[in-house]
């Protein structure tokens, strides 16, 4: 990574000079620091970096300045590649920076104690790559499953429910699972139980359970 030019962004005046430090004796060249989001987009403005590292959260209100800087780098110097580093897995901010393409990072700033780690990660960054901090995948992960309307159902409901979207009778599915009707009937029961459907004709139940099922895809 030698000749990879970087600023760095971070109100945090020991970690920001350790952070300097690092990266110029690995090889990096930092051309410039700043404290605040205003500083770092004129500091961008004038040396067009091949790399920003941010916080996300930065003067004077410390709320969002980091990524609202990020989305203004990304928009006027797409060619930069930015790591926005973060105290807390942010989910809603992550997807915002992630959405906005290729070389981009989000990591947990406590990521930054392992040093080959936090190197091989900026490396990827500046060479155009996408770099998730492991928390944010596993808090992303958490959601999906909570918001996942058939999380409730077990494996088999869910195959029985998804050869119901193929518009197969109870019969059709007992044929093609290899169990008898009465066990579809069953499991069709239970679905529309855990799903929490309405009580309405079942015809009507099936075809919202298959919405359901669809609408989760």
């Amino acid at each position: 990574m030698t000749g990879t030019r970087v600023i760095l962004a971070e109100d945090d005046v020991l970690l920001r000079e350790g952070l300097a430090s690092l990266l110029d004796r690995s090889g990096f060249e930092v051309v410039g620091q700043a404290d605040d989001a205003s500083v770092l987009l004129t500091l961008v403005r004038d040396h067009r970096p091949d790399l920003v590292v941010v916080d996300i959260r930065m003067p004077p209100t410390h709320t969002a300045e980091g990524l609202e800087a990020a989305r203004v780098i990304r928009q006027e110097l797409p060619s930069a590649g930015i790591l926005v580093l973060s105290a807390y897995a942010e989910v809603e901010h992550a997807m915002e920076l992630l959405a906005s393409g290729s070389g981009v990072g989000y990591l947990l700033k406590s990521r930054v104690a392992d040093v080959a780690e936090f190197l091989d990660t900026l490396q990827r960054i500046a060479e155009g790559g996408t770099v998730v901090d492991p928390a944010l995948v596993q808090e992303l992960v958490s959601a999906r499953r909570r918001e996942d309307p058939l999380a409730v159902l077990s494996s088999r409901e869910r195959e029985v429910l998804a050869l119901m979207a193929e518009g197969r009778s109870n019969v059709g599915i007992a044929h093609q699972l290899w169990v008898t009707e009465g066990t579809v009937e069953k499991h069709v029961r239970s679905i529309l139980t855990k799903l929490s459907l309405p009580e309405t004709e079942d015809d009507h139940r099936r075809v919202l359970a298959v919405v359901t099922f669809l609408e989760a895809r």
